[in-house]
């Protein structure tokens, strides 16, 4: 018989659930803005603006400001690392700025996707080295949960038993490393929407995927009730010709949830995975609008689907702060509707908002 060695104790169990619980409370979500340097480059790129280390930090404090209006909706923030060592133009730390509105901090801890050898294009995630050194580093410097991404996708041959297996393995090492660091683990197993796979597909290999997910963190002893899940919503592929209504992807998100994941994790917050501001805001809504019983608070972990129409507000103009934190606030307050099931949509979208962001291939 398999023995958990050595095991949390109860003050340990209750610091890593009572944070987990912060995060997802009622209408709260997280917000991603773990955005590696090559990313923010890419986004800034789109709106004309140099990615200086100095831009990154100007237009994070933009969207940490605004979250004085909404924390109400924001329970967490990702940081990426250069970020959780940033400060406010007078010198408090980004931290300690979300910490006094009451946000929890936390910070990305994988390295990136790499190529998995003997599959078709598969990958899985670097980062495990020097992780326990890492994750208590992080924990000292004010970091209380963390994320891990991995990333699969559907074809004819994908995702192969090895894929799912592998990095099913790597988010368990990944989280039981962070528990016993006092962190919590968000784990991300993602479903990439590229490709022509109908609702059924992508129903059917999220359930394969997040059933061998909980099995290998049942394995490595991990504390369900101090971990959060970060999946991707059940939805056709980016080139299905067939489309489907949030109910349609609502009823096959949570059937797939229902069948894998255990009611002792508190949370699911979603990725937004490409999809336009609005339209994951109504499926998120559509989501928690579903007549199936939930026993998880289900609710946002957006990056692109908070931050585009902000983003492109502000274009690198410093007098258009004001601008860019009313688009932030306008997205997480209708996201924490959403996360209720209370959110009627409406034609008065951000300026970005019902532009589809998918990114082929998508990599942080």
């Amino acid at each position: 018989m398999p023995h958990q060695y050595p095991a949390f104790t109860p003050e340990q169990k209750k610091e890593l659930s009572d944070i987990a619980q912060r995060i997802v409370a009622k209408g709260k979500g997280i917000l991603a803005a773990d955005e590696s340097t090559g990313s923010m480059g890419k986004r800034m790129a789109s709106i004309g603006v140099e990615n200086t280390e100095e831009n990154r930090r100007f237009y994070r404090q933009i969207l940490f400001q605004a979250t004085e209006t909404v924390k109400e909706n924001v329970g967490g923030i990702i940081f990426f690392h250069e970020t959780l060592y940033q400060k406010t133009d007078d010198g408090t730390s980004f931290v300690k700025f979300i910490k006094d509105k009451g946000i929890v901090a936390g910070i990305k801890v994988d390295l990136g996707v790499v190529p998995l050898p003997g599959t078709n294009g598969e990958t899985t995630t670097q980062g495990l080295d020097g992780l326990n050194e890492r994750c208590a580093q992080y924990k000292k410097d004010g970091a209380d949960f963390a994320k891990w991404r991995c990333v699969l996708k559907i074809t004819d041959t994908t995702p192969s038993a090895l894929a799912i297996m592998e990095n099913a393995n790597v988010l368990a090492r990944y989280a039981i490393i962070c528990q016993h660091n006092g962190i919590v683990p968000i784990v991300e197993p993602e479903i990439l929407p590229d490709g022509t796979h109908d609702l059924k597909r992508c129903q059917y290999v999220t359930e394969k995927v997040l059933a061998a997910m909980y099995k290998a963190l049942s394995d490595h002893h991990i504390y369900l009730e101090g971990s959060l899940l970060k999946p991707n919503m059940v939805t056709a592929g980016h080139a299905c010709t067939q489309k489907y209504t949030a109910q349609e992807i609502a009823m096959a998100t949570v059937t797939a949830l229902r069948r894998t994941v255990p009611p002792a994790v508190p949370g699911v917050t979603f990725l937004s995975g490409g999809q336009s501001e609005e339209e994951a805001s109504i499926n998120l809504n559509a989501i928690n609008a579903c007549p199936l019983h939930k026993p998880w608070a289900l609710t946002f972990s957006y990056g692109r689907a908070l931050q585009a129409s902000a983003l492109k507000a502000w274009s690198g103009k410093k007098e258009n702060s004001k601008a860019a934190a009313a688009e932030f606030i306008k997205r997480a307050q209708t996201n924490g509707l959403a996360a209720q099931g209370k959110y009627v949509a409406s034609e008065k979208a951000g300026s970005a908002a019902g532009e589809s962001l998918f990114v082929e291939n998508h990599a942080y």
